[in-house]
């Protein structure tokens, strides 16, 4: 049984399972008016209004190669544009007939658009190499340091950088292509977006290296977690400057990816990752309302409270991390989930409609919940798992009754 679902819940998801057998696997649901109230909730989940809870769990292309039958072939896709655009059309004509919407993009690619050169990111200052996975199908970012010498040194030539970060990130021919693209109207990419701070130290210097850095040389550890939040702001005033921001003037919000996060205690986080996302969220998002969103696809129930100092704006978590606990430390932040990934992936429809019931009983006094998966929607969801969903919001996720 799912975390914290219920006899009862099971009981009503059988029943909603049911029906949606004796109609071909097509739970009942009212598509047009569903997507009416979709639109209406998602523009803010915590409004008073709102008829339904919105949904975040819409498949996706990733989903394409399971309910074609097809053998997952993520180069392809991504490097074959005409047999892409042919899939996502077989995607779609059976999308719009089970969920009443076409998900995928169908346009042939136009013009390209002019590009700024590539820069540098935060793993190049620490020398950390960025390869593909072929097994996970994602890249990896490898250790770039292996004894604590080893990183005192690499912390030595990262503060040599930072004296002038611009020269290390900015490629040779960047002021050059950024005059013309200017001119165009195109300003370059923000730096708005982070691995997160302990799973990027774990990538550097590996999970046991970090905790046990942290326990035997705490001041070593404090230095690197400095370090780290200086490149990570240096890089935030050098794009935002290259586009022409000022710190008045610069568009707020910062995105944290964290899953190892959970490796740490609440004291260890709180000594080494929380002064990273504090630091930052307090450049790039100083009001109330600013964007401060993490995930953290992980069990980190136990940094809840230190974490939630942030006032976080919007959440994802772990599929064990649940509402009622995400609640009590973090009141304004939209929440993501908690449906867990595997559940949907492995078509589990029952567990599919009784995690829902689960978490709308928890989120239904105080909103500014989006149902989605807790973490990726991974291939093997399917298209009429997601209608289920659909028929559960509209039956049983009202907020209007």
């Amino acid at each position: 049984m799912s975390v914290r679902v219920t006899e009862k819940h099971l009981a009503i998801a059988e029943k909603l399972v049911q029906k949606a057998h004796a109609n071909n696997g097509l739970a009942p649901v009212d598509l047009e008016r569903f997507w009416a109230d979709q639109k209406i909730a998602i523009a803010d989940p915590f409004g008073k209004d709102i008829p339904q809870v919105p949904l975040g769990a819409i498949c996706n292309w990733e989903c394409v190669f399971a309910e074609l039958g097809i053998e997952q072939q993520w180069k392809r896709y991504s490097s074959d544009t005409e047999w892409r655009l042919s899939i996502n059309k077989a995607y779609n004509d059976k999308a719009e007939a089970i969920v009443g919407r076409r998900l995928l993009d169908e346009s042939p690619p136009g013009p390209s658009r002019p590009r700024y050169p590539a820069t540098k990111a935060l793993h190049d200052i620490f020398e950390m190499k960025n390869v593909w996975n072929e097994d996970s199908q994602s890249w990896w970012l490898l250790k770039s340091a292996e004894t604590v010498d080893e990183l005192c040194a690499l912390l030595d030539r990262v503060d040599k950088r930072l004296e002038n970060l611009r020269e290390f990130i900015l490629p040779p021919n960047w002021d050059t292509e950024k005059e013309k693209l200017m001119a165009m109207g195109i300003k370059p990419s923000l730096y708005r977006g982070q691995r997160g701070p302990v799973t990027f130290a774990m990538s550097m210097f590996g999970v046991e290296g970090i905790i046990f850095l942290i326990e035997d040389h705490p001041d070593i550890a404090k230095r690197l977690s400095d370090t780290i939040l200086k490149a990570m702001l240096g890089m935030v005033r050098l794009f935002d400057k290259e586009a022409g921001y000022t710190p008045e003037t610069a568009p707020r919000g910062f995105s944290f990816a964290d899953d190892n996060c959970a490796m740490l205690n609440a004291d260890m986080y709180e000594f080494f990752g929380y002064p990273i996302v504090k630091g930052i969220w307090d450049v790039c998002s100083p009001d109330p309302k600013d964007p401060r969103y993490q995930h953290s696809d992980s069990d980190m129930a136990h940094i809840l409270p230190v974490l939630g100092r942030c006032n976080l704006t919007g959440v994802n978590f772990g599929p064990n991390v649940m509402i009622d606990q995400i609640r009590e430390y973090m009141p304004n932040a939209v929440i993501y989930g908690v449906l867990a990934p595997f559940t949907f992936s492995r078509n589990e429809e029952v567990n599919i409609v009784a995690e829902f019931l689960r978490d709308f009983e928890m989120a239904r006094e105080k909103r500014g919940l989006v149902f989605a998966t807790a973490g990726s929607i991974n291939n093997g969801s399917r298209l009429t798992g997601m209608r289920l969903i659909m028929s559960a919001i509209q039956q049983y996720g009202r907020y209007d009754r």
